[in-house]
């Protein structure tokens, strides 16, 4: 081979080169795997990756409880949570008391997320009210949410966690495992969630139904102001649900720091407007992805200065959508 031939291709592979690592690096954070934004966060990424002109990593974390702080550091460059968890630590409320993250940011509203209360399908149990004496999972030490999740859910058929018989597991995962071992009558997680479709392969599990009244609204909603009910149809990826069902909602975020790159999370964002396809096909939970409801009304809860460039060329800045 000619030694001009040699070397325009060793150039032509050193330019592939840099032009692989001149793109811009971005981590996402997620929670454990088995759960519902462990795959949010890896679809997240890959559609980035693919499609974002990024080179995207996930980190996983124990719970958003760990990796929120982080991410309000600056130690990673987004995450995927509930808008109540992020609220929270915005504010410096609930489990965050004393620890404000003023410099959260909202990128993108990703999908709702329903959370439900799981039996066998072939116990005695047909309201969460039938729960009452029984031996559910709780604790939550690693995985914070989930105490006002359970809350929340239990109050919405007029039960307290008083009323029932706790069994401390440190996550939302571990108490599918102590489901799963018998040592529970139910769990609670997204619906989803892997982690409920290997529950539901060994043993057949099916969701509790909540009564859509403004009572059990309201009584959800002292625990989980954000929370909404949204009728659910059988579909894949939506196990144990034997009709409409429906079921306690509140918003999945795409957040970050405002110390995140604008070019970055502009880059994020543009992604993800234009994948949503290659987003379902990697989680189903994004079939509830809308790219006109990636940005609404969230609150205190303001717009990273990237994300809102984005909107802003699409048409959908300043948001008039308010909370459901």
């Amino acid at each position: 081979m000619p030694m001009r031939t040699v070397l325009l291709s060793l150039l032509l592979m050193i330019a592939l080169l840099n032009a692989g690592e001149a793109r811009e690096v971005a981590s996402v954070a997620a929670s454990v795997k088995g759960t519902l934004f462990d795959q949010a966060g890896t679809a997240v990424a890959k559609v980035a990756t693919n499609h974002g002109g990024l080179r995207t990593t996930v980190r996983n974390y124990t719970s958003a409880s760990v990796f929120v702080p982080a991410i309000a550091r600056g130690q990673v460059d987004f995450g995927v949570a509930n808008q109540f968890e992020i609220t929270l630590a915005l504010e410096g409320e609930g489990y965050f008391a004393g620890r404000e993250q003023s410099n959260l940011r909202a990128v993108a509203v990703l999908f709702p997320l329903q959370t439900a209360m799981f039996v066998r399908q072939d116990s005695p149990y047909q309201r969460i009210a039938d729960l009452e004496d029984q031996r559910l999972p709780d604790g939550f030490v690693a995985n914070k949410i989930a105490i006002p999740l359970l809350d929340a859910l239990l109050a919405s058929d007029g039960l307290t966690r008083s009323d029932v018989i706790a069994f401390n597991v440190p996550g939302l995962v571990a108490g599918v495992d102590a489901f799963l071992a018998g040592r529970t009558e139910a769990f609670i997680l997204a619906l989803r969630a892997p982690k409920v479709r290997e529950a539901d392969a060994r043993h057949g599990v099916r969701v509790l139904p909540i009564e859509n009244t403004p009572e059990k609204l309201a009584a959800i909603r002292r625990h989980m102001p954000v929370a909404y009910l949204a009728l659910e149809s059988p579909s894949p990826g939506s196990t144990g649900l034997a009709g409409p069902t429906w079921v306690m909602t509140y918003d999945t975020l795409l957040f970050a720091s405002a110390e995140t790159s604008a070019e970055t999370v502009y880059q994020m964002t543009r992604a993800l407007y234009a994948n949503k396809q290659n987003l379902v096909d990697a989680s189903p939970a994004f079939r509830g992805f809308s790219e006109d409801r990636m940005v609404k009304d969230l609150g205190t809860l303001e717009y990273h200065s990237g994300a809102i460039r984005f909107y802003t060329e699409r048409g959908l800045w300043p948001s008039t959508k308010q909370q459901d």
